[in-house]
């Protein structure tokens, strides 16, 4: 089995848990900026702490700090914006739709790098528009019950716009610089953006629950820097256009975990997107 897929399995765990505790953090009504601080801060300090005692070197700076700087911004908008659609949308939803941000990073990936697409590649990316439909659909039959439909899928195209920036910068930071330079860099900067952020934010009525989400956000964090650490190894070894997919299903344990928990309800439809956004995630790795 090749190194590059089994860091992508843990990559997912990790990042599965990681975006479940987006769903926890929605539930208790977190503060989502106070959150995204302690998340970002905390894998900025592991991530610093970590490159600091290692022996990794970075031999071009500008670039680091260019490519983190994109990676920064793109994450941090991704994460906010997803936070804030699972407090308008249900998670069953939120997290498939999201999660087709794989299919820009598929695109991209063929076009950039020249990875060559299957026949079940390419079916994978059409089942993974059909998922859109299916669950836009029902969301729209279910419209009345939800908080702020448009709202919630306006904010879902953000998050999949910028998930797949950010997605396609940790490629080009772990072919061409430092894994933990660029973590702690990264989170750095995201960070700073985090702080600028809440401050910006005094006023906001999302939630002031400061203790929860100090809490979530520190395990949040830890969660994270090991997921992402080991994607980036993956992607140092492994191709982008199916490490990003397998990585991608890291959805489904944060929807399992909705559905076990807070007991949200799997409709049909609601089924039938996961099972295609699943099978499209599958397809992709062929």
């Amino acid at each position: 089995m090749p190194k590059w897929y089994l860091l992508s399995i843990v990559a997912l765990l990790l990042m599965g848990t990681q975006r479940f505790l987006y769903k926890v953090s929605a539930e208790r009504g977190c503060n989502t900026v106070w959150t995204t601080l302690v998340f970002m801060a905390t894998v900025a300090l592991l991530s610093t702490v970590f490159f600091v005692a290692g022996s990794e070197v970075v031999s071009d700076i500008p670039y680091l700090l260019l490519v983190a700087l994109v990676n920064a911004g793109a994450f941090l908008a991704a994460t906010v914006t997803h936070i804030e659609a699972l407090k308008r949308v249900p998670a069953t939803i939120v997290y498939p739709l999201i999660r087709l941000d794989i299919v820009l990073v598929v695109l991209f990936s063929v076009s950039y790098f020249h990875d060559r697409l299957s026949a079940w590649q390419i079916m994978g990316i059409i089942i993974a528009l059909l998922v859109i439909v299916v669950l836009a659909a029902e969301a729209h039959e279910q419209g009345p019950s939800y908080k702020d439909l448009k709202g919630g899928f306006m904010l879902m195209g953000i998050a999949v716009l910028s998930g797949a920036l950010a997605a396609i910068s940790s490629k080009f930071a772990a072919l061409y610089t430092s894994p933990l330079g660029f973590m702690a860099i990264s989170y750095l900067m995201a960070t700073i953006f985090s702080f600028l952020l809440k401050t910006q934010r005094q006023g906001d009525n999302a939630g002031t629950n400061r203790r929860d989400a100090v809490v979530i956000g520190l395990v949040m964090g830890i969660a994270n820097f090991l997921g992402f650490y080991a994607y980036l190894k993956a992607l140092a070894c492994g191709p982008l256009s199916l490490i990003a997919p397998i990585t991608g299903m890291h959805f489904t344990i944060a929807i399992i975990f909705s559905v076990l928990i807070y007991k949200e309800r799997l409709t049909p439809s609601r089924i039938l997107g996961i099972a295609l956004a699943i099978l499209s995630m599958v397809l992709l790795r062929l």
